[in-house]
């Protein structure tokens, strides 16, 4: 399978001289198309970084970023912008629905701002949440909605349309065990679908449902591993269980 995001010796410094911040080191990860990765480590380790940078929600300071084979350094600002809206979905653990928008409305927004008509775009968006078994929510406002479930339209809206990467920020941080497995769940159907997906998370339960788990410390990878039989094969490694 082809590689549907790669960084290439990737780092990220914050500030200067004495402010300076090494938020990640020379960072090389592949994900495949359809393959769930899970990334985790202690809090200021450059998790959320290696997200906002594999989106290109930011700039590196040094190294390469491939997004669907495309050296995003190559492409114009206008096309990075057309690549990111086009083609990477976002989850974040707050949410970020729009309150004025419905469930439908707010999944059938990105294609509606990439040209798709209103139309068309509620009938994919209705797709998605149907598929998530949100039919019956899709007229509720963000409001109305139970964490769970407002969850899973912000995954909804993050896989609608021809998207081939998902990026989650602790996608279940703030939800219950159950709600939080449900949310993996459906993150693991994206990736059947062909979708790459890379969850950041501090739960060893909810990385096991990846394909592989990243572990991350000091903006460096120190260790990849598959998910073991149980929450305690994924712990830091050198980390007390």
């Amino acid at each position: 399978m082809s590689a549907a995001v790669e960084l290439r010796q990737v780092s990220k410094v914050y500030g200067s001289n004495s402010t300076e911040v090494h938020a990640l080191r020379e960072v090389d990860l592949s994900v495949r198309t359809g393959e769930l990765v899970a990334v985790m480590g202690p809090s200021g380790s450059g998790k959320s970084t290696l997200l906002t940078i594999a989106g290109t929600l930011e700039e590196p300071t040094g190294g390469d970023i491939l997004v669907a084979g495309q050296e995003l350094a190559r492409l114009s600002r206008q096309d990075r912008a057309r690549l990111r809206r086009r083609s990477i979905g976002y989850v974040f653990q707050n949410y970020n629905l729009l309150a004025g928008l419905t469930a439908v409305e707010n999944v059938a927004l990105p294609l509606e701002l990439d040209g798709v008509k209103a139309r068309v775009a509620r009938a994919a968006a209705m797709e998605v949440l149907a598929n998530l078994d949100l039919t019956e929510r899709a007229t509720r406002y963000p409001d109305e909605l139970s964490g769970g479930e407002s969850q899973r339209v912000a995954i909804a809206r993050a896989v609608v349309g021809e998207r081939r990467l998902l990026l989650a920020d602790e996608p279940t941080g703030a939800l219950d065990s159950l709600s939080g497995e449900t949310v993996m769940r459906m993150l693991r159907l994206a990736s059947s679908d062909g979708v790459a997906c890379v969850v950041v998370t501090h739960d060893a339960q909810m990385a096991s449902w990846a394909d592989r788990v990243v572990f991350l410390r000091d903006g460096r990878v120190v260790d990849q591993t598959l998910p073991g039989p149980g929450p305690d094969s994924l712990l830091m490694p050198g980390a007390n269980a």
